[in-house]
């Protein structure tokens, strides 16, 4: 779990989605340790009423990592989660809205380019949602 304290503070993001062609959504996000130190507390709003705040909690289960996502919207999801050399990996396998993302950090480790991908007919990858997260 160490390894996530990369995250831990305040980010500024950025975000594009195919759906809103040319509309940029700015926002913020925090990281912070629950007490103890055993599960990351991610706490994202954004400035555009369709792009929804949310909250997960990360942490490990069974031996792996996952993050546990809830939002404005009512949504909860469960993904699971690795960091591995200054890439973030978050995927979930669900028939017909499977997800998957890359998050690369830059050589300080002060910025965030997220891509996120997602599947509807669980063979075809499409691009979906795009963030930067700046630390501020």
């Amino acid at each position: 779990m160490e390894q996530l304290d990369v995250f831990v503070g305040e980010w500024t993001t950025e975000a594009t989605h195919p759906a809103f062609p040319g509309t940029v959504v700015r926002g913020q996000v925090a990281f912070e340790w629950l007490e103890g130190e055993k599960f990351l507390i991610q706490r994202a709003g954004n400035d555009h009423p369709d792009f929804p705040d949310s909250v997960s909690v990360i942490g490990e289960v069974d031996g792996r990592v996952a993050m546990y996502y809830f939002d404005s919207r009512g949504v909860q999801r469960i993904y699971e989660m690795a960091v591995e050399d200054g890439v973030w990996k978050i995927w979930r396998d669900a028939p017909g809205f499977s997800q998957r993302c890359t998050g690369t950090f830059d050589e300080d480790r002060g910025a965030i380019t997220w891509r996120w991908q997602l599947s509807q007919d669980d063979s075809t990858w499409n691009d979906d949602l795009e963030i930067t997260y700046r630390r501020s």
